[in-house]
């Protein structure tokens, strides 16, 4: 039975693992994700997504998306990794507003 065919329910006992969220660093280079419900925004000096645990940003240099598979929840992404922050809704306001002027 492929991945797939449990990703909406939970046939033959198995659970879905939607809550679960993973981190995973790799000598600041290589950063891998579980748990991610949506990239809310994302550019080469940031990346904010939406987890299973909460907003997460991400911040570093020369970032790009490796990897995104938004059914599984997995996203993977490549620079230099300066810091992890999990935002709480006052600075997730604040970050949505600060990116949203980026983008304007």
């Amino acid at each position: 039975m492929d991945q797939s065919s449990y990703e909406f329910g939970a046939p033959m006992g198995r659970e879905r693992t939607d809550n679960k969220h993973d981190i995973t660093l790799k000598g600041r280079k290589q950063l891998d994700i579980t748990g991610v419900k949506q990239v809310e925004s994302f550019d080469n000096e940031e990346f904010l997504l939406e987890t299973t645990m909460g907003f997460l940003s991400v911040r570093g240099a020369n970032l790009h998306m490796k990897n995104l598979n938004v059914e599984q929840g997995l996203v993977a992404i490549e620079g230099k990794i300066y810091d992890l922050v999990y935002v709480d809704q006052n600075q997730q306001d604040k970050a949505k507003g600060f990116l949203g002027k980026l983008f304007k």
